[in-house]
């Protein structure tokens, strides 16, 4: 062994393994990059998580004065959290070149489809209130609540085709006729677990931000979206174990692992607990705990695998096949380290400032 990065025998941070794998602390560099997108993804779902279930909440706000409340409430963080979207497209690119450009090939109308309702997202956002007129107004309400419902939607749906697997043949190509193959039924479910994980997750976050008449509507709205979830997430967990057995051979194999899934179930109940405590805080807190175990689990589930092969399971994408050289891993890891912590800084800082109950003033959207 002999370290690669620092120039001296001495220092042991990176290495060059006997098999010609380089490790980072005993882990290898593609591992690094497996969790690096792993918590990026994390993180957007988390912080765009609940811009999208206020956009999806939206049209369940009747009066003006509240809906421009509730823009508010995510105005100086919506474009911020959108950050975590670009740095997981560009880990996806960089760490892993062969997965991006199957999910580009796999997925390209449900992606195509984000991204365009991403931009009317935006938009949305920023003209709404550009103009008095009711009419305008009501247009821009309705583009920014379907827009938020798709994108949940068609994230879901591409995740859920992640983890049911697609036809991958033996030289790693996407090879299907069907162009909308990715319309079925774990993904219809996935995607709907998606949204109304949002919506809760939104709703929370508003009730944490609002008061008066408002914050009494959102306490129910939070009860009934917590519902919606449950629903969900019951009828995605039966279908799992019945019909993707894949995702759960690895917790079948190693028991202790067990522990995730039961987590995430008391953290699904803690959300119904506090919210009748009227500690929305908490309940807030829990949810995005609940985000990020269901990544977990699956994520777990599908290691070392990347993208499943439906064809043949020797046919799919893992983390030693689908990755970038050995070189290219060890310097963006270095670059990923240096950037990924000021992200996150610059992201706390930014609610921090913000924290509060809303209040309407000249600046307002």
């Amino acid at each position: 062994m002999h370290s690669e990065i620092s120039g001296e025998p001495g220092l042991l941070l990176f290495l060059e393994t006997d098999a010609g794998m380089e490790t980072f602390l005993g882990i290898e560099y593609s591992t690094w990059w497996f969790l690096i997108i792993g918590a990026t993804v994390t993180g957007y779902a988390i912080l765009d998580g609940f811009d999208l279930g206020v956009g999806a909440l939206h049209l369940f706000l009747r009066s003006e004065e509240h809906r421009r409340i509730s823009i508010n409430a995510i105005g100086p963080v919506w474009d911020g959290n959108e950050v975590w979207l670009v740095i997981t497209g560009g880990a996806l690119f960089a760490g892993f070149p062969p997965l991006y450009a199957e999910l580009l090939s796999a997925f390209y109308i449900p992606i195509i489809l984000f991204l365009v309702m991403l931009i009317f997202r935006a938009v949305s956002i920023e003209f709404r209130s550009k103009e008095p007129m009711a009419w305008w107004r009501k247009f821009w309400d309705v583009m920014f609540s379907s827009s938020s419902i798709i994108l949940s939607l068609a994230l879901g749906m591409v995740l859920g085709n992640v983890l049911q697997g697609i036809p991958i043949n033996a030289q790693g190509e996407y090879v299907t006729s069907a162009g909308f193959s990715f319309i079925n039924p774990f993904s219809l479910i996935v995607a709907f677990t998606t949204l109304s994980l949002f919506m809760m997750h939104g709703a929370l976050y508003l009730v944490m931000k609002t008061e008066g008449r408002l914050f009494a509507q959102l306490t129910i709205i939070t009860k009934n979206s917590a519902r919606a979830f449950e629903f969900f997430f019951l009828i995605l967990t039966l279908y799992t174990l019945l019909y993707v057995p894949h995702l759960i051979e690895k917790l079948q194999a190693n028991p202790w692992l067990f522990v995730i899934p039961v987590f995430m179930a008391v953290a699904v109940m803690n959300i119904t607990r506090q919210t009748s405590k009227r500690n929305y805080g908490l309940a807030f807190v829990s949810s995005a705990v609940v985000i990020s175990l269901l990544l977990i689990v699956v994520s777990t589930g599908l290691y070392p695998t990347l993208l499943y092969s439906s064809l043949e399971p020797g046919f799919s994408l893992t983390v030693a096949n689908a990755s970038a050289s050995e070189k290219s891993l060890g310097i963006m890891l270095i670059i990923a380290a240096i950037a990924t912590p000021l992200v996150a800084a610059y992201t706390g800082f930014v609610f921090w400032t913000f924290r509060g109950k809303v209040k309407m003033d000249e600046h307002s959207y």
